[in-house]
């Protein structure tokens, strides 16, 4: 597993990092306490863990909380990267701290590595849960802020609006056929050393049935979804996040962070 830092935290983490969103379903039945195949999604969890990955994202949405928690137990919490997100209807002062606490007991840790509004609220609501989340970032709750599908307006209001922190993540779609944050949010990124988690990374497996992709995998000996992985490193602000659900595909996406492609073979992916 190759390491690198995590935008301008200081922090070296894996390059990839492990999603813990699994589907809407699952979201649901997370609500009424049926944790679908939650051993199996614990395992994953730690089998990535064992292979040298130390990002896990979660968010309160998710209903994942409590597996990581799990996940987790054993290992040193410092050596762990654990990000979660706020939801916009809870986006003011005391809504975002209560969120916060629960999350941090469903986590069971005393802080977050990284805080994240999960989508953006009214510019009134940013700006009341940014100044809130500095205010966790002093008590110890969390330790850096992150922002999750802005648009880069709004991440250079985020950024004004920030008194004695910044924002240190962006959290958005990107993938081989979501190529969207190429136009901007990228080069920004890049530019600014801000670091950006790209979630739905395998395209939810589109990209592992796609006839070039595949092509292009068997001539370096590994599998699409390694090769989707390697495709998105060669941005250096890029962290992906691909789901944690089975074992063997955690252990397969760590290995992906070792694979060395030319550069011009991915340019012409």
């Amino acid at each position: 597993m190759k390491y690198k830092e995590f935008g301008p935290t200081g922090v070296k983490t894996s390059s990839i990092g492990m999603g813990t969103y699994y589907d809407p379903f699952w979201i649901i039945t997370a609500r009424l306490g049926w944790l679908r195949n939650a051993k199996r999604k614990i395992q994953s969890l730690k089998a990535g863990l064992e292979a040298g990955i130390n990002i896990i994202d979660t968010a309160e949405l998710y209903g994942s909380e409590p597996l990581v928690r799990k996940a987790i137990e054993g290992y040193e919490r410092e050596k762990i990267f654990l990000s979660t997100k706020v939801w916009p209807t809870h986006l003011k002062r005391d809504k975002l701290f209560k969120s916060l606490e629960k999350s941090l007991e469903r986590l069971g840790t005393k802080y977050v590595d990284l805080y994240l509004i999960h989508f953006p609220g009214s510019n009134h609501s940013n700006k009341e849960a940014l100044l809130a989340m500095e205010d966790a970032v002093a008590s110890g709750l969390i330790k850096f802020i992150g922002l999750s599908n802005f648009n880069l307006k709004g991440i250079e209001e985020a950024r004004k609006t920030l008194k004695k922190n910044d924002i240190v993540s962006i959290q958005n779609q990107y993938n081989i056929l979501h190529r969207e944050p190429e136009k901007d949010l990228l080069p920004y990124c890049e530019k600014e050393k801000i670091a950006f988690m790209a979630y739905y990374p395998l395209a939810h497996g589109k990209l592992t049935k796609d006839s070039k992709v595949l092509e292009v995998s068997r001539k370096f000996n590994i599998n699409p979804a390694q090769l989707a992985l390697v495709w998105l490193l060669r941005w250096s602000s890029v962290f992906p996040i691909p789901r944690a659900s089975r074992p063997e595909h955690v252990i397969e996406d760590a290995k992906a962070a070792d694979v060395e492609i030319p550069h011009e073979i991915l340019e012409k992916i």
